[in-house]
């Protein structure tokens, strides 16, 4: 059944397919169809030369491979975001309260982050001919994970159009760049807004005035160790932070699987 399913579905994805070839009147949009349509099925443009590996793995399933790596830390980010809001105002929360509370601080960044960048994405590849890389779905999880939870949705947006901009396309686009883009966008925010990533402020969601939520590097830096979380708690990740970067355990995880499914020994190098 979900064979036929699928055949149906790539029969449907041909017929209209047509309505956006050069010529028709949809060919504007046809850049975008083409990203969806690889998004949900199998990508039709495939290498035809006799120097070329052909098999099932191409970049859309490598960069599925690298959001399901970056999953780990991000479970673990959104449960943080939630328990530190919780802690900071002195109260008790269920799993699910926290869980919740992350997602509702999560799930705007990474909407805006989307609109914003492949709207760029979608322009410079239309202008160019090309398709829309699959590079910037990765782009687009790693954003919203290294920014802080409180960080205002239109500075996240002049971020990443930033960084596509010029940290992807001036240079040709995915494969010539030589910055990271998420990266890039971080940096942005840091020199043009620091205020809202800088500070102790800015690490907990919602935390009232007079608490602090200094980070472990922020206490070693102000020599403040006494006050340091422990060893086992910044391993674990239960301190203030950005979405995905304070639990070292996660992190790790996802660095096992990118090791098992792209390093020497993998099925994808």
């Amino acid at each position: 059944m979900k064979t036929v399913d699928a055949m149906k579905l790539s029969q449907l994805s041909d017929k209209f397919s047509t309505y956006f070839e050069k010529g028709k009147p949809l060919h504007f949009l046809s850049s975008l169809y083409d990203a969806i349509d690889s998004f949900f099925l199998t990508p039709k443009t495939v290498t035809k030369g006799g120097s070329h590996v052909r098999d099932a793995v191409d970049m859309k399933r490598v960069m599925i491979t690298v959001m399901i790596a970056l999953l780990p830390a991000l479970c673990f980010g959104i449960w943080n975001v939630g328990s530190q809001h919780y802690i900071a105002l002195g109260e008790s929360a269920s799993f699910w309260k926290c869980v919740g509370y992350g997602l509702l601080k999560w799930l705007p960044m990474v909407v805006v982050t989307y609109v914003s960048g492949l709207t760029i994405e979608v322009i410079f590849a239309q202008r160019r001919g090309h398709q829309v890389a699959e590079g910037f779905f990765v782009t687009g999880f790693l954003i919203p994970m290294i920014m802080p939870p409180d960080v205002p949705l239109w500075m996240v947006a002049v971020a990443t159009a930033f960084s596509v901009l010029f940290a992807k396309e001036v240079f040709g686009g995915t494969g010539y760049n030589f910055l990271n883009p998420a990266l890039v966008a971080r940096a942005f925010v840091f020199f043009a807004y620091p205020s809202v990533i800088s500070g102790d402020a800015v690490w907990i969601s919602g935390a009232p005035d007079a608490v602090s939520g200094a980070t472990p590097l922020a206490l070693a830096a102000s020599g403040a160790t006494g006050q340091m979380p422990s060893f086992m708690e910044m391993f674990v990740g239960t301190v203030p932070g950005c979405i995905g970067e304070t639990s070292k355990i996660a992190i790790l995880i996802g660095a096992l699987i990118l090791l098992l499914t792209q390093g020497p020994a993998g099925r994808l190098c």
